[in-house]
């Protein structure tokens, strides 16, 4: 049987809850940061086994996010493409710029090499499942345009990939680690076949999606500009604003909802910077297209569950808590 590992909250006090997760992500998968959106109570729940090359997670946790900055990314030696793949609740997965929302029933990808962020704003039950990059990338993929992105998994060969990657991981206790190995090939080659065919797949959906990426990058580009608004990019992509909002039609979004989101990413990343501490809060709000203090305020907590300054100070204390453990083996990279 294929070598497992299993963490839970459940012996830990409650107060104590929150910082073992964040530890164990810090930990267990080199050095993704954990955030829980404000909420003081949390429970969670990590298995962890190998098919051969690839690493298979079933996860279950309360709401929280993760976040793997572009340095911590760069300097991690393992590069894996790694999949979302949700029993339960939902995923948002953002890479590249891009944002995909993923539920029960399909599948995400994304590359541990880059930064990205994954929320999971309710309750969730997740399979995650982790790929050695260089496996695929040797197959002749240009694998950056299919990063953050909703591979399917409701039909066709990505649903043949995800019913292997659940049964693969609900039979590996039973496996030889000979059967193991030979049921993680597999799933590299449904992967590998089902990016294929997203890559080559011309239809409306993927010109739908290919028009957000406009948007997208748009918006990336000016995101600074307080004067950013819909009617000065539907005048900068020659397009109705109409048009704009029908891209993101089939999305939980909508690209004025996708601008703040954005901004206040940019906002908690600078926060949570400790070569940033001595810069105020509004100077870094402003310079991320906010032009109303309180509004900000405001809209962050929404967005964070915490106020600014409660935020940078948490950020700064989960940064001491982080440096005064380090030293422990990373069991599997992320």
């Amino acid at each position: 049987m294929p070598e497992a590992t299993t963490l839970t909250t459940d012996e830990a006090p409650a107060s104590e809850r929150a910082a073992l997760w964040r530890d164990w992500m810090a930990r267990l998968f080199f050095g993704l940061e954990s955030d829980l959106y404000g909420d003081t109570t949390f429970d969670g729940h990590v298995q962890t086994a190998r098919a051969g090359d690839v690493v298979m997670t079933r996860l279950e946790a309360n709401r929280h996010r993760v976040l793997r900055r572009p340095q911590v990314a760069r300097a991690s030696d393992a590069s894996y493409l790694k999949i979302v793949a949700p029993w339960q609740g939902s995923a948002a997965v953002e890479q590249h710029g891009r944002q995909v929302w993923v539920r029960p029933g399909g599948w995400a990808i994304y590359d541990t090499t880059g930064s990205y962020e994954v929320g999971n704003p309710e309750r969730a039950e997740h399979l995650i499942v982790m790929l050695p990059k260089e496996q695929l990338t040797e197959r002749g993929l240009r694998l950056d345009p299919l990063m953050g992105r909703h591979v399917g998994g409701h039909c066709g060969i990505s649903r043949v990939a995800l019913d292997t990657m659940r049964s693969t991981f609900l039979e590996l206790p039973s496996m030889s680690s000979d059967a193991a190995s030979g049921a993680g090939n597999a799933i590299l080659e449904l992967v590998r076949l089902s990016l294929q065919e997203l890559a080559g797949r011309e239809t409306g959906a993927t010109q739908l999606e290919a028009f957000r990426d406009r948007i997208r990058a748009h918006i990336g580009q000016h995101l600074r500009d307080p004067h950013l608004s819909i009617d000065s990019i539907a005048q900068a992509l020659n397009c109705s604003k109409r048009h704009l909002y029908n891209a993101f039609s089939d999305e939980d979004d909508t690209p004025a909802h996708y601008i703040l989101r954005r901004r206040l990413q940019a906002c908690m990343r600078d926060l949570r910077d400790p070569a940033l501490a001595k810069r105020s809060i509004t100077d870094i709000a402003f310079a991320w297209g906010f032009n109303n203090g309180a509004h900000f305020s405001r809209v962050f907590r929404e967005h964070a569950g915490l106020t600014p300054s409660d935020f940078r100070n948490a950020a700064q204390r989960q940064a001491d808590d982080q440096v005064s453990r380090a030293g422990g083996p990373a069991t599997a990279p992320l």
